[in-house]
């Protein structure tokens, strides 16, 4: 005969990798092995089990104090071990862990290589760590919980009844009862009471079939807009277009989002060396290109070079997702001293022109980002980000004020710009996010901008993506933005052109902003991915921007720990 823990290991079976009906479907054989199992569990301290409990011959319980409610379930490898109490109906998935002290509701789901510590180090200077003792404060988890896969939830920490923490958080502060809970450190996403309510019913079923029809038409579409051969062709906006840069940019980002690889219309690799061999090598920068579609020359900084800047962003991210990188560093940003940028962020235009301000900032944060993730240069990131959060408004959540001409639109614009490449883009929390919403808000009930038939691509892009990110930290004014984007949602799900796809302003008339293409297409259906997110519904579409308009941080700021 083996070992206890050998003959443990020889009655496994699936019922410890799953809530399955142990004890109305398993032999007598296993169900007496389980009885007897819980007697070797008891025997360790002081353990009640509920009525048809199960924990699986694999799992590591060594309390001092458990209780484990009816029907609750320990899966293998989960480690127990201190003074807990479960509820009723609860499930501890593989690998999860109860440490210190935990306090659990009925109907709790903990997702698999979950660790929930009721306890902590003390860490006073004058002894080193493992000499000092531990503290706990406790955990406490309310009545129909859903906790995801990855979570840690730290000590003193309590979370309410019906909340759901997303998968991967890590939880530092209570969590009031009812919201959804995501990220790291853990924010409020939403109040769970208000999904059934968010959308109409038919909407994730019209979101679902926008998602298809796009897919079905991205090759035409693509089509549309490529002008010549495969060996010396090129994309267009739309046709009679000018060549742009940003056309192959966008044509590599609705590829990516709707095909899941490379435009078809040519081969990668030329996509790749254009891209690449568009880089200006002193500076860094990209420049347009020229009329015959050959590489231009590049500007000797970003001022005022509005394709300049944008380069940095399309043609970058362009360029990962085709699996290469710039050839350069973005050495117009790299060499940037502390107070060469603090220098450039005071001479930019904030109280007049916040969208051109926000731009640059956008293209700053992302060439930092670039030389980061590509070469391994921090750079002044810590400046910028210094910079921003000592000058933002605090009455407004922004780096400017409504003026007599275009009341909000300028600060508002800007604001998405610049939170974009930063605060997004490097995963740091905004500083106001109530006050943002509340002006960003004022701006999107402004007719000028927005109406039934009237709101660019970008307008709403700038409204939407603050609401979003401001939604990762607070539940402020939640239903007022919802119905917003329920509106904008509305009109943009009538305006696809079959094999042609959106215009950049979705209103009917003439001219380039009118015409499907491609910048307009790529950019709607980010937009779209936004607003039904903030909905909850984008899951309905079927795809995930991945590009410029991703919605996870595409890195961390050198030196910050995580």
């Amino acid at each position: 005969m083996g070992s206890p823990a050998q003959d443990r290991r020889d009655l496994f079976t699936r019922y410890d990798l799953g809530v399955s009906p142990f004890w109305s479907e398993a032999t007598p054989q296993e169900q007496d092995a389980q009885r007897d199992w819980h007697a070797t569990i008891a025997a360790r301290g002081n353990v009640r089990f509920g009525h048809q409990s199960f924990v699986s011959p694999l799992a590591a319980v060594y309390a001092d104090n458990l209780v484990i409610g009816d029907h609750s379930y320990l899966a293998a490898h989960v480690y127990v071990y201190g003074d807990h109490e479960i509820g009723e109906n609860c499930t501890l998935n593989p690998f999860s862990e109860l440490r210190g002290l935990v306090r659990m509701g009925d109907g709790v789901r903990v997702g698999a290589h979950t660790s929930i510590l009721g306890f902590n180090h003390r860490m006073e200077p004058d002894e080193p760590i493992y000499r000092q003792g531990l503290t706990h404060k406790g955990i406490t988890i309310g009545d129909d919980v859903w906790i995801g896969s990855h979570v840690v939830i730290v000590d003193g920490v309590t979370i309410g009844a019906h909340s759901v923490i997303g998968a991967g958080s890590v939880v530092t502060k209570d969590v009031p009862a009812w919201t959804v809970a995501a990220g790291n450190p853990a924010r409020p996403i939403r109040d769970r009471r208000s999904a059934s309510s968010k959308a109409p019913k038919d909407l994730g079923i019209r979101l679902h079939r926008l998602g298809e029809k796009a897919r079905e038409q991205a090759a035409e579409v693509l089509a549309r807009c490529w002008h010549g051969d495969a060996a010396s062709g090129t994309f267009l906006d739309h046709p009679g277009a000018s060549r742009t840069l940003r056309a192959w940019c966008d044509a590599t980002e609705l590829a990516d989002l709707l095909l899941g690889s490379a435009p078809p219309q040519t081969a990668k690799d030329r996509i790749v060396d254009l891209l690449r061999s568009n880089q200006d090598p002193e500076t860094g920068l990209v420049p347009e290109l020229s009329d015959t579609g050959t590489p231009g020359s590049a500007a000797p900084s970003m001022d005022g070079h509005a394709p300049v800047n944008y380069h940095v962003l399309a043609a970058g991210y362009a360029l990962e997702l085709l699996g290469s990188r710039f050839p350069h560093p973005i050495r117009s940003v790299a060499d940037l001293s502390a107070v060469e940028l603090r220098t450039r962020l005071d001479q930019l235009p904030w109280g007049e022109e916040g969208w051109r301000a926000g731009s640059w900032v956008d293209s700053v944060g992302t060439a930092f980002h670039r030389n980061q993730a590509d070469f391994g240069m921090a750079g002044e990131v810590e400046t910028l980000f210094g910079w921003l959060l000592l000058r933002c408004d605090r009455a407004t959540g922004l780096w400017g004020r409504p003026d007599d001409r275009s009341r909000w639109l300028e600060p508002v614009n800007g604001f998405y710009r610049l939170t974009r490449g930063t605060f997004a883009q490097f995963g740091v929390p905004l500083p106001y996010p109530e006050r943002t919403i509340d002006s960003v808000l004022a701006h999107a009930v402004d007719e000028t901008y927005f109406r039934a038939d009237r709101g660019t691509a970008c307008n709403v892009l700038d409204v939407i993506h603050p609401l979003w990110l401001c939604a990762r930290q607070t539940g402020h004014r939640r239903a007022e933005g919802e119905r917003w984007a329920r509106a904008q949602l509305d009109r943009v799900l009538r305006s696809w052109q079959d094999g042609a796809g959106f215009s950049f302003a979705l209103e009917t008339g003439h001219g380039p902003e009118r015409t499907p293409g491609l910048l307009g297409t790529e950019m709607w259906l980010s937009i779209t991915w936004l607003l039904a997110d903030q909905l909850g519904l984008s899951d309905s579409l079927g795809y995930r921007p991945r590009g410029v308009h991703r919605p996870e941080p595409q890195a961390g700021v050198p030196g910050r720990r995580r």
